[in-house]
């Protein structure tokens, strides 16, 4: 590892892990890599604050300079919360949330998970219905007094399973258009498959990347076999879906009880009917990523990447 990506790490673990994109940077990860190399400054980082500036002051050896109002102002955490009154079920603001934290599925209302918001705002502006408030839940604190490392942590983890879910699927949507593009090329086999291959080929571009980001190495017996069923990383990740999976069928399950709730006081979702040109062109816009991924006609209302054990994609 070189010194510049050392640093980047140690950076890194003194970040909020937020992945706002505030800080000018695409996450968390990337601000680090960019302060590191020299391209931004320590105090781009709203959600981190002043102490979060002091911290990487002390650790790059620079003076305690004020937070950049030019990124954003230190202010209490926020969380998502979304009138499901309101809620048309675009699916807009489920691809934006950077850490998974929004279940839902097309044409259904949509939940928040309130321990996995970060309150990064990211879901706000695709929303074309504006049904989404961020509502402050830590009182006066701010900074790192609104935000735990623990927090932090359970961040990275479920943005890293996030990034790794979208790898995947460019890998699996790159694999399908090549295998489409083998059948449409003149004097392929009569007897090529249909159906789009349920894996990436190993050649596939980012099918490597996306295997690498998903899975650990597994042992690899004297006769070169790999033997994943005994690797204890995929049983920590087995373990981890499932928490993540209870986690889900709650929030689903309070989302089921309130929209009853609602249907029984003659109070449905709103504005699901002659919405404007320009909300129909966001919803048609993701639909359409939703078929090119393989998504359309799943009504599971949850996450892209919790485990399917229905066989659907």
């Amino acid at each position: 590892m070189s010194e510049v990506s050392a640093l980047a790490q140690r950076i890194d673990a003194l970040l909020p892990q937020t992945q706002c994109t505030k800080c000018g940077y695409a996450g968390c990860r990337p601000y680090a890599d960019a302060i590191a190399s020299g391209q931004a400054s320590y105090n781009q980082c709203p959600p981190g604050g002043a102490e979060g500036v002091a911290r990487l002051a002390k650790l790059l050896d620079r003076p305690v300079i004020p937070l950049n109002p030019a990124n954003g102002a230190e202010r209490p955490r926020p969380r998502a919360i979304i009138d499901e009154s309101l809620c048309i079920g675009c699916t807009l603001c489920l691809q934006a949330c950077p850490v998974d934290a929004i279940v839902g599925a097309a044409k259904l209302m949509h939940t928040v998970i309130e321990d996995r918001c970060t309150g990064c705002d990211l879901c706000v502006p695709p929303c074309p219905v504006d049904c989404i408030d961020m509502v402050p839940v830590t009182g006066e604190r701010t900074g790192w007094q609104a935000w735990s490392q623990t927090q932090a942590d359970e961040a990275r983890s479920h943005f890293e399973v996030h990034q790794a879910r979208l790898d995947k699927e460019k890998a699996q949507r790159e694999a399908r258009l090549a295998a489409r593009a083998a059948r449409a090329a003149p004097g392929a086999p009569a007897s090529a498959p249909t159906s789009a291959p349920t894996s990436a080929p190993a050649s596939a571009p980012g099918a490597s990347r996306a295997t690498e980001t998903l899975t650990t190495a597994s042992p690899v017996s004297s006769g070169g076999t790999q033997t994943p069923d005994s690797s204890p990383a995929l049983d920590e990740a087995a373990a981890a879906a499932a928490r993540k999976q209870a986690i889900i069928q709650a929030a689903l399950t309070r989302a089921r009880q309130k929209k009853a709730a609602l249907a029984a006081e003659g109070l449905g979702p709103k504005n699901t009917e002659n919405v404007s040109a320009a909300v129909q062109a966001q919803i048609d816009e993701a639909e359409a990523r939703r078929k090119r991924l393989g998504l359309a006609g799943n009504n599971d209302a949850s996450p892209p990447d919790t485990p399917d054990t229905s066989g659907k994609a």
